[in-house]
C-alpha cells in the first residue's frame, strides 16, 4: 500500500484535525498521536489514533472523489450477516470523514510478505473460505447488478491502458474485432452465474490478520464497491491474487475447499465441480485483463508506479487460462504480439 498522502494533504489534514476537535470526549480520541496508516489505489487515506487503550482508524475519503455512503450502507449489512468489518463510531459524510474500529496492524498480503506460511498460513485461508461462504449468504438488495454490460464496460480498460498506453500498440481492426467477440463471449457466459453478494477486491490486501489468533476470522476492508454478481468471483480474486502469486495446485485447494463449503451452505454453485472450475477461471480472465489495464492507468495517468511490479503476475494468470480453453487462443497470440513474446506454434488445452 502507498502511504503518501495527496498533493492537497495539508488542507484535507487541517479539515479533519478540526473535525476530530468537534467530535466527543466520550470516543477517548487524542488527536496529537494521528498517523498515516495507509493509502490505496483510490483517493482514500487512513490514519490511525489512540483512543485510550484502543486505537481506531480515521477514514479520510475527499469528496467529490469519494463517497461515504456506499461504505456506510455495505459496512451495516456485512455486520449484519455476521463479518468482521469495521465499526463506525463517527462520521461526517459531507467531508468524508469516518472514525472506525481498527481491525488490526497487518493484512494478509504483509503476513505473506513477512513470511506467513506452512500450516498457519492453511489455517488462516481456511477461515477466510469461511467468512467468503458467509459473506456471500449477505443480503443484495439494492446493490447494483454485476452484469454482462458492467464486465463489458470494465474490459474496455484492457485494449486503452494496456495495449496501447503500456506496451505502445496499437490495434488492427481485425485484432480489435476479434477482441471485442472474445469479451462478449467471456463476459456472456459470466453474466449466466448466479448472482450473490460481491466483494470485487476479495484478496489479501484486503484481508486483515485478527490479531486474536489463527483461528479467529479476518478483518474485511474496501468492500464499498460490492455488487450483486457472479458467485464464482471472488474465489477467483481470492486464488489468483493480482498482489500474491499463488500455483495452480494450491489455487484448486482453496477452490475445491470453497466449492464443499458453498454447496453445504446450499449457495447455488454448479453440482460438479469441473463446471465450477471453468466458471471461475473464465471469470479470472475477465478481472485479470481488467486488472491489467488498471494497474497500467494507475501507472501512466496516477504516476503510481509501484503497481507495474504486479504486472507479470496478472500477465501468468491470464495465460493460464487464455491457454487452457480454446476459445481464448486467438487473445492468446494476440498477447504474444502485444507483449513481444516469441509466438508459439501450439496450446495446451
Amino acid at each position: 500500500m502507498d502511504s503518501s498522502l495527496p498533493h492537497s494533504a495539508d488542507s484535507r489534514l487541517d479539515a479533519l484535525q478540526q473535525w476530530l476537535g468537534t467530535l466527543p470526549a466520550t470516543l477517548g480520541l487524542e488527536p496529537e498521536t494521528l498517523q498515516p496508516a495507509s493509502g490505496d489505489a483510490s483517493f482514500r487515506h487512513y490514519f490511525r489514533i489512540q483512543a485510550g487503550t484502543a486505537t481506531r482508524i480515521i477514514m479520510d475519503a475527499p469528496p467529490p472523489h469519494e463517497d461515504c455512503r456506499p461504505f456506510i450502507r455495505i459496512a451495516q449489512r456485512l455486520s449484519q450477516a455476521g463479518l468482521n468489518v469495521p465499526v463506525i463510531f463517527a462520521q461526517d459524510i459531507e467531508q468524508g470523514f469516518m472514525v472506525l474500529s481498527d481491525l488490526g496492524t497487518q493484512t494478509y498480503y504483509e503476513a505473506i510478505q513477512g513470511g506467513l506460511n506452512g500450516a498457519a498460513l492453511q489455517e488462516r485461508y481456511r477461515q477466510v473460505l469461511q467468512e467468503l461462504v458467509r459473506m456471500q449468504q449477505a443480503d443484495t438488495a439494492d446493490l447494483p447488478a454485476y452484469d454482462q454490460a458492467r464486465l463489458l464496460a470494465e474490459l474496455e480498460l484492457f485494449p486503452v491502458w494496456y495495449i496501447q498506453a503500456h506496451c505502445g500498440f496499437e490495434l488492427k481492426d481485425s485484432q480489435r474485432s476479434m477482441l471485442d467477440q472474445t469479451f462478449q463471449t467471456l463476459t456472456a457466459d459470466n453474466a449466466r452465474q448466479p448472482h450473490v453478494f460481491v466483494h470485487r477486491d476479495f484478496h489479501s490486501p484486503n484481508l486483515m490478520i485478527n490479531a486474536a489468533g489463527e483461528h479467529e476470522p479476518p478483518g474485511i476492508i474496501d468492500f464499498q464497491d460490492a455488487m450483486a454478481g457472479p458467485i464464482s468471483y471472488d474465489i477467483a480474486s481470492l486464488v489468483m491474487d493480482a498482489r500474491t502469486t499463488w500455483d495452480e495446485d494450491q489455487q484448486l485447494d482453496w477452490a475445491i475447499r470453497y466449492w464443499d463449503a458453498a454447496r453445504e451452505a446450499m449457495l447455488p454453485v454448479s453440482a460438479d465441480f469441473a463446471d465450477f472450475h471453468r466458471q471461475y477461471e473464465w471469470i479470472s480472465l475477465q478481472r485479470n485483463l481488467r486488472i491489467l489495464g488498471v494497474f497500467a492507468r494507475l501507472s501512466h495517468r496516477d504516476a503510481k508506479h509501484h503497481y507495474l511490479d504486479h504486472i507479470p503476475r496478472v500477465q501468468a494468470y491470464v495465460r493460464q487460462v487464455a491457454g487452457r480453453y480454446r476459445e481464448f487462443h486467438a487473445l492468446l497470440r494476440l498477447l504474444d504480439q502485444v507483449e513481444q513474446r516469441e509466438i508459439r506454434s501450439g496450446y495446451s488445452f
